[in-house]
């Protein structure tokens, strides 16, 4: 079990550390409806994950079983199709940050998280943990992982809940936070929403290279 989280913790942290749903937490934190809205987006994206990384360990389970010594082919080139995945999203991610000088433009959806009710967070929490691409990729690389530790029932829930929490404590802590004190960080909230923007696809960029990276790598020694 300790194997298996020790390999899924990077790509926990690539989720957690996805600048979008930090920005959107923090928005709606800052807007009128911010205790309402901000636990039904924690709520979707605690959902989305668990959806998300629990449907990939069940398809990676059911792979062929192979001897433990020998080659596996099929998670090799699964693992270096997520790699490949997650270089493409991390060039696409680079080729659209902001020029020097200019500010990043915001997404027209997080324009409107001042309009929202607890059912339209709840859904953008889960869509954008369960079905955003960089996510999903990320997701899938951990499923892949944990459905080939060949875990008991107990220890895979135990490895989803970890992958979980962490993969979404930068939305649980800063939703957390400003439940038990809400004043204190609103000044603090705002300067990071605004940092967070402008260097969104820098930050993305980088992490989903150095996932990409490691995924190819844990393809090619399958083989």
């Amino acid at each position: 079990m300790g194997a298996a989280i020790g390999s899924v913790l990077p790509l926990a942290l690539g989720i957690a550390i996805s600048p979008i749903p930090i920005i959107a937490a923090i928005l709606m934190l800052l807007s009128p409806k911010a205790r309402v809205t901000s636990v039904g987006f924690l709520l979707g994206w605690v959902a989305g994950i668990v959806v998300a990384v629990s449907v990939f360990t069940l398809l990676s389970a059911v792979l062929p079983e192979q001897d433990p010594d020998a080659s596996r082919p099929i998670r090799g080139t699964v693992q270096l199709l997520l790699g490949v995945g997650l270089l493409l999203l991390a060039v696409g991610q680079w080729r659209r940050r902001p020029g020097a000088g200019r500010t990043a433009s915001m997404p027209a959806w997080m324009k409107a998280i001042d309009t929202m009710r607890f059912p339209m967070a709840l859904g953008l929490g889960f869509l954008l943990s369960a079905v955003n691409p960089k996510n999903l990729l990320m997701a899938a690389g951990a499923g892949v992982d944990i459905g080939a530790a060949g875990l008991d029932g107990g220890a895979l829930v135990v490895v989803i809940g970890v992958f979980t929490l962490i993969a979404a404590s930068t939305v649980l802590v800063p939703v957390v936070g400003y439940l038990v004190a809400a004043e204190r960080l609103r000044g603090p909230l705002d300067a990071l929403r605004g940092w967070l923007a402008q260097e969104n696809a820098v930050i993305m960029a980088v992490l989903l290279l150095v996932i990409g990276v490691s995924m190819i790598g844990k393809g090619i020694a399958a083989f």
